[in-house]
């Protein structure tokens, strides 16, 4: 189904394309068909308890209605996180009672997720889409500013997205997983992908891995299999060559940063900078190296070619267009409030779990963003 759905048209126009290379003209056909909406999130959901039941990891369940909830609930149906029924279908089946405290908890999250998605991707995404309409007539740092500005829309809108249905599961009494971890404060690509779409990536580790051969054996075929990994995550996110170039760009990148792991020999603490105020010189380093390497791995993302893409890149380096954009220092100030306060809760789940607070500077903080919104 998601095959037919999300890739039969992309198959017809590159195999009626392959074919026209060589000069043999194909009179194949594509279709107009409307794309249903959230079929890779529940259809990897129901694979995943597909699977699970076969190895026997999973009993069947004999409520069908419990199932249905499980494949259709609402709150994660159309972008994750992506959902195992060895978590969801439990809770669905057992009586659940109201928990002010953490229905309390889940509104917190879901402002945050508001904010994120309203007040940061949203307005980022104003500028990025004018920056990449118009980017053969704008300077350098333009093309420069559109790809940072667009890692934090796409961080607003998936992370967001994640917090708000996160959120809202809780006060109907479910946990879901946990989809976003502060990704951007990562020291390394390897970190980065274990906290950033962590139920999309564990699925494919999961469920793609051990036909691929797992994480043992042969050292080239664990490097092998995590390309392989990635360039099918990033087909997932859509039927594109930009998607799998992305994806396979990563996977390439991890291979790298295993190696360098490897070789460093170091032991990482699970949260950067732990018990401090500042990362060290070292960390900061590493921090703003990931970042940079995902911010150039991000214009195959966003670009609508293979080639607009490099084209895009190519731009960056030479002086083709002088055109300015009004860019104001709200987006930025924003951006810097959303870095500087997830930096300072970076060990909490989300960044309102500020119990520190005393009511008042609770109830101005929700205020303020509340205004954003």
């Amino acid at each position: 189904m998601l095959g037919f759905f999300k890739y039969y048209n992309f198959f017809v126009d590159n195999f009626v394309a392959a074919f026209a290379s060589v000069g043999i003209e194909l009179n194949a056909r594509t279709l107009n068909i409307i794309l249903p909406v959230g079929i890779s999130f529940y259809t990897f959901q129901t694979l995943s308890y597909t699977i699970d039941v076969y190895r026997k990891k999973l009993k069947p369940t004999r409520d069908f209605i419990a199932f249905a909830a499980f494949v259709s609930f609402f709150p994660q149906l159309v972008a994750g996180p992506i959902e195992r029924a060895s978590n969801l279908l439990p809770q669905i089946e057992k009586p659940r009672t109201f928990n002010y405290d953490q229905a309390k908890d889940g509104l917190r999250q879901m402002l945050w997720g508001f904010f994120k998605k309203i007040a940061i991707a949203d307005v980022c995404g104003q500028y990025v889409d004018y920056i990449f309409m118009n980017y053969e007539t704008l300077a350098p740092l333009y093309l420069a500013l559109g790809l940072l500005l667009f890692l934090f829309q796409i961080y607003g809108d998936f992370s967001g997205y994640s917090d708000i249905a996160i959120g809202s599961a809780k006060i109907l009494g479910v946990r879901l997983m946990v989809n976003f971890n502060y990704p951007y404060f990562s020291r390394d690509i390897i970190e980065f992908w274990q906290r950033w779409h962590i139920s999309m990536i564990r699925w494919f580790i999961d469920y793609l891995g051990p036909v691929l051969g797992g994480s043992r054996g042969k050292l080239w075929r664990r490097f092998r299999s995590s390309i392989i990994i990635f360039t099918v995550s990033g087909f997932w996110h859509g039927a594109n060559w930009t998607f799998v170039m992305s994806g396979f760009l990563q996977g390439i990148f991890i291979v790298i940063s295993y190696v360098i792991r490897q070789k460093r020999k170091k032991k990482m603490t699970k949260v950067v900078a732990q018990g401090k105020l500042l990362p060290s010189f070292e960390e900061l380093v590493e921090m703003l190296v990931t970042f940079t390497v995902i911010w150039f791995v991000t214009v195959f993302f966003r670009a609508e070619t293979i080639g607009q893409a490099f084209d895009y890149m190519s731009r960056m380096f030479y002086n083709f267009g002088d055109h300015k954009i009004p860019i104001g220092w709200d987006i930025a100030a924003l951006i810097g409030g959303l870095i500087a306060f997830e930096w300072g809760n970076r060990t909490k789940e989300h960044p309102l779990q500020f119990v520190q607070f005393n009511k008042p500077m609770r109830l101005l903080t929700y205020f303020i963003l509340i205004i954003f919104v």
